[in-house]
């Protein structure tokens, strides 16, 4: 059994740490893997038949990892025939876990798919993707394109919200969530000069603070920066949603 608490990272060395050929996995792939924030672990197929000495289990463990992609690990976990000693070996595809089949125990490999039948409740194919559906079923997934810099997310996290001085500014509860910021981005996503109704130009400054949470979910602020204050100096405020903190800039663009 797996422990409920056990983190990403100590399940990914227990799980490398058993199997006989974990040197086998491509280099990259394992680079990969050390970037997971997640993971989902299942009892794909299981065969059991005393009478013959038979004894196998497949089991599928899922990773979501930081750049937004999920990839899965295949382990046959057996017992060889007179030996009660149970063996592990991990495979990056089905069809690898399919040939070490036919391998330990002497059928075709298109006899080995990889076990008889798949178990109740799963179905065959099904996307790495689906497999942390479950778990992550509220969670917005982490888009693709983020390049996050794993660095003191959470202490940068507290510092924008510690300089926003807008009254509505996003409050403890987002600050909690924040508080298990895992890596963060930061983005330019609007700059312009702007004449005020007052004569005065003031500069805007549109920033998004992307942030990855310990369990894969995404979350960010939104920081303007702008000069629209009555005596001209630097001001910062941090929204929740890219559309409200647009609307500040209108706004501020209006009133000088």
């Amino acid at each position: 059994m797996s422990d409920p608490y056990e983190t990403t990272e100590a399940h990914l060395d227990r799980l490398l740490g058993r199997a006989l050929n974990s040197f086998d996995l491509p280099d990259r792939l394992v680079e990969r893997l050390g970037t997971a924030l997640a993971h989902s672990s299942s009892l794909y197929t299981t065969h059991h038949n005393p009478a013959a000495g038979v004894w196998r289990e497949t089991h599928r463990h899922t990773y979501l990892l930081a750049d937004g992609g999920s990839v899965s690990l295949w382990e046959l976990s057996y017992r060889p025939e007179g030996d009660r000693a149970v063996r592990h070996e991990v495979f990056p595809s089905k069809a690898e876990t399919c040939l070490a089949v036919a391998r330990l125990f002497g059928e075709s490999a298109a006899g080995a798919v990889p076990d008889p039948v798949p178990l109740a409740g799963e179905e065959d194919p099904y996307d790495d993707a689906s497999a942390l559906g479950a778990l992550f079923a509220s969670a917005a997934p982490v888009p693709r394109h983020r390049e996050y810099v794993v660095e003191d997310s959470a202490d940068h996290a507290r510092r924008v919200l510690r300089r926003a001085e807008n009254p509505d500014r996003p409050g403890e509860r987002v600050a909690a969530l924040l508080r298990a910021a895992y890596g963060h981005q930061i983005t330019q996503a609007f700059g312009t000069r702007q004449a005020l109704p007052n004569g005065r130009d003031a500069g805007f400054n549109l920033y998004e603070h992307a942030f990855v949470l310990l369990d894969g979910t995404e979350l960010s602020l939104w920081e303007v920066e702008h000069t629209a204050t009555p005596d001209g100096r630097h001001m910062c405020e941090v929204y929740e949603s890219e559309a409200v903190a647009r609307g500040a800039m209108e706004l501020r663009a209006r009133v000088g």
